[in-house]
């Protein structure tokens, strides 16, 4: 049977990389669309510029499902007036430009699987978050909102439409963890604010897995978490990693006071306590290869 041919919005980032690779292992054909030059000669790159309403209108020549990841990054500059513009466009304006070439080329794309984020939910204690809960009425809680209504609009078009709400993303090869586990491996690790804060963690390859899963059963459709079903606090995180890299954890926590002043509102990015549920992924039949914190940093970090 002819697998089908996939086009991927964000290509370079950590799960895109990952992604283009078990895609093209497992015999898909494989396109970008980017702002750059492509750099993987098995994946042909198209161009787009999302700013000027550009895009190679080409980029859906054969293509059966569009896995849209594009987005400036969330924790990577100061939440200032302009950056959350930037951070809800780059999101919201690239799949309305992609849907305005998808009206104008009918009856190619099948299927539209998103990223959004658990960011929807953001901070809320020790509650246990489910898809049904109600976004958060911060600004995580409406960027997830407006990018998901945004992608939401595709249902318009006959499209099959999932969304996976991506937690913290554990790989050594970016993310999360190489930042935390930096100051453990100098001895020097410490849980940020209490501690106390519920982290929606996920192995890479799960999230990788977890695409597949939703790309390869045409029932499923809607919203679902993108977290491993144990979710840990900020405390057990930090602690599981200097157990596994035999590092000491004593010094005390880095107070939310300062982090509030380094990084002003985009502290919430680190303080936010956000317990998820993976049921519903779970109820469709997907497995997780690794539910469990421990195991997911011995096989990343190795014996």
């Amino acid at each position: 049977m002819q697998k089908q041919h996939i086009l991927i919005t964000g290509g370079s980032g950590l799960i895109g990389k990952c992604l283009t690779e078990e895609l093209l292992k497992q015999g898909y054909t494989v396109s970008h669309l980017s702002r750059g030059e492509g750099k993987d000669s098995r994946v042909k790159t198209y161009q787009w510029n999302v700013d000027r309403g550009q895009i190679d209108e080409n980029c859906l020549s054969g293509v059966d499902t569009i896995v849209h990841l594009a987005g400036a990054g969330i924790a990577d500059k100061r939440w200032t007036k302009k950056r959350k513009k930037i951070l809800i466009d780059s999101r919201t304006q690239s799949i309305a430009l992609l849907y305005d070439l998808i009206k104008r080329k009918p009856n190619l794309v099948k299927n539209i699987i998103s990223a959004s984020a658990t960011g929807y939910y953001s901070n809320r204690g020790d509650e246990l978050l489910t898809e049904d809960s109600t976004p958060a009425k911060d600004f995580l809680g409406y960027c997830c909102t407006v990018w998901e209504q945004a992608v939401d609009a595709g249902k318009e078009l006959n499209l099959r439409i999932v969304k996976l709400r991506t937690g913290v993303v554990l790989s050594r090869r970016g993310g999360a963890l190489p930042p935390l586990a930096l100051p453990v491996k100098f001895g020097v690790g410490t849980a940020l604010g209490s501690g106390k804060q519920w982290i929606p963690w996920i192995h890479i390859q799960d999230a990788v897995d977890m695409y597949l899963h939703v790309l390869e059963n045409n029932a499923i459709q809607g919203v679902f978490n993108m977290v491993a079903p144990n979710p840990v606090t900020n405390k057990q995180l930090t602690k599981a990693v200097a157990k596994q890299l035999r590092r000491p954890y004593w010094l005390p926590n880095v107070p939310a006071f300062i982090l509030r002043a380094l990084l002003g509102e985009m502290s919430k990015v680190v303080l936010a306590s956000t317990k998820v549920s993976a049921d519903k992924i779970e109820s469709t039949g997907f497995t997780f290869k690794y539910p469990l914190l421990a195991d997911t940093l011995k096989q990343l970090y190795g014996k």
